[in-house]
């Protein structure tokens, strides 16, 4: 049985667009930069309530929204942090992560995140 998916809006694309960029590519980095904070003890943004969430959350939602638009200017120079397939209306959402999980570049990007940040959180229970 073929099912044949209804177009998707140009809105609803540009939507799993910014979610997946916001997700995949700006929660790693914020999440990564406030550990870093909470190691040096910059009490700035680690040591209000909620703080360091709330920083995470709209620093990947900046870097979602900026993203796009300053690959578009400057395709040399960001050509690893913009991933064009988390805008390809002609993908599902669970496509467009199996796409962009697929290239050989973003394996790296993953692996050397998920070593950061187990070093970061390992550091981060030591010091204290």
């Amino acid at each position: 049985m073929n099912a044949i998916a209804a177009p998707k809006s140009p809105a609803q694309n540009r939507l799993e667009g910014f979610a997946l960029t916001a997700m995949l590519q700006g929660l790693p980095i914020f999440a990564a930069a406030v550990l870093m904070l909470k190691i040096m003890d910059a009490p700035e943004i680690v040591s209000e309530r909620y703080g360091a969430v709330i920083y995470v959350v709209l620093a990947s939602l900046v870097y979602a929204a900026i993203t796009p638009w300053l690959a578009a200017r400057f395709p040399n120079r960001l050509a690893h942090a913009y991933a064009p397939v988390f805008f390809d209306a002609s993908l599902s959402f669970s496509e467009k992560i199996a796409q962009w999980r697929s290239q050989p570049t973003v394996s790296l990007q993953l692996m050397t995140t998920m070593i950061m940040m187990s070093l970061l959180a390992v550091a981060v229970v030591s010091v204290r």
